[in-house]
């Protein structure tokens, strides 16, 4: 995989440089709650502007239908972004019609354009190769070089991210770099003790990355909504907990096979129990009963982990030589169901070894509680990218930046 270092090298004034980032970011309205994706992508876009490059960023944003839709629309991360790099960013309201290619045309070199949501566009994600390949086919005629940032989608078989690179000279941004490297660390090249925590709302989510732990880890944490599945696989009383049944056959097999290869799972002691999901746009007041784990009522359902659990995880974490750590251990979004996340959050941040957080919404919930990022080895940019890799998976946007 050719990188940016090496594009740099070989020089790039006056050429137009596309790359596919990730400014997929949260939006309240048109404001911005999470700009991490964003300020993620600044290196590799600021050493090609810096280098005379004149810069093309397009993304995608949400799950618009193949057509414009301005509650997705790019406009407030192109604006971001201009305030990250300190200097103007033109906006192109189109991807591939006469808006990208005359905002394109008038970028003179060091300049950065921000072209709209890719998936305005069906042949963005389509199924179809011919209808992928055309629409790649518009962007490449945008462009002379390709740079692959874009790491929270690399695990899409999308046009950008795919199809496009081929058609184009192309190389990783500092982004794909960095996250390569570090989920090597977590798979190739592993300092013991290995602990791995997993929550997030479905067991179904994290079944294939369980099975490949299971071969590499010392110790895996179960939080959030999957671990009710694992509790009911028990033969506890879950209540009106999430619940996967039809996973049950899977879970059991997975305890039994953690124990045969002598990794130690570990499942909540306590939970915080309510007979109502929280509100989670007043915040008001939801005044949890923390339970066992084997007494949850039948009438009630568990939304985080107990003030006991929060003790035995961080005292798993607390000699970890590898940390990754992907899903929240409860509804953090609400203040009263906030502190298991934010307690696996203050383990990791305590660890002494190296520390990842997978992505998606464990890297908003790092953000959201309020903890520095640099206390933290790695914050990824791509959950759902992240737990592929893991899995073992062949990832389209990383293997084509590697032919």
């Amino acid at each position: 995989m050719k990188t940016i270092d090496e594009l740099l090298s070989e020089g790039v004034t006056g050429k137009r440089v596309f790359v596919r980032a990730d400014l997929n970011v949260p939006l309240d309205g048109t404001t911005i709650t999470d700009d991490g994706r964003i300020r993620a992508v600044v290196p590799t876009v600021k050493a090609l502007a810096d280098a005379g490059a004149r810069v093309i960023v397009a993304s995608h944003l949400g799950r618009p239908k193949g057509a414009p839709d301005p509650a997705f629309s790019l406009a407030p991360a192109a604006a971001r972004l201009g305030e990250l790099l300190g200097a103007e960013v033109a906006f192109a309201e189109d991807t591939v019609g006469t808006a990208a290619e005359s905002t394109v045309a008038g970028l003179a070199d060091g300049r950065v354009a921000v072209i709209e949501n890719l998936r305005f566009n069906a042949g963005e994600t389509s199924k179809d190769d011919a209808e992928r390949a055309a629409f790649a086919d518009k962007l490449a005629a945008l462009a002379d070089v390709y740079v692959g940032d874009g790491f929270g989608a690399v695990h899409r078989k999308h046009a950008s991210v795919y199809d496009l690179p081929k058609k184009l000279p192309h190389y990783a941004g500092y982004l794909i770099a960095t996250e390569v490297g570090v989920l090597k660390k977590l798979t190739d090249d592993v300092r013991r003790p290995y602990v791995v925590a997993l929550g997030g709302a479905k067991v179904s989510d994290k079944l294939a990355v369980i099975d490949q732990l299971l071969g590499k880890a010392d110790r895996l944490l179960i939080g959030g909504g999957m671990a009710y599945t694992f509790l009911k696989a028990k033969g506890y009383e879950v209540g009106i907990s999430l619940l996967q049944e039809d996973q049950i056959p899977a879970v059991e097999e997975y305890m039994e096979r953690a124990e045969k290869n002598g990794v130690e799972l570990v499942l909540p002691v306590d939970v915080l129990v309510s007979s109502e999901f929280p509100d989670l746009k007043t915040k008001a007041p939801a005044n949890p009963t923390t339970v066992a784990a084997d007494a949850i009522p039948a009438d009630q359902e568990g939304l985080d982990i107990g003030p006991e659990t929060r003790k035995l995880y961080a005292s798993k974490l607390a000699d970890a030589a590898t940390v990754f750590w992907n899903g929240p251990m409860g509804v953090f979004e609400h203040p009263d169901y906030a502190e298991g996340t934010k307690a696996v959050a203050q383990a990791l941040a305590d660890a002494p070894g190296f520390t990842v957080v997978g992505g998606g919404d464990s890297a908003a919930a790092v953000r959201t509680l309020g903890f520095d990022e640099n206390a933290f080895g790695h914050i990824s940019t791509g959950g759902g990218a992240s737990l592929e890799y893991l899995e073992g998976k062949t990832l389209p946007g990383l293997a084509a930046l590697e032919d």
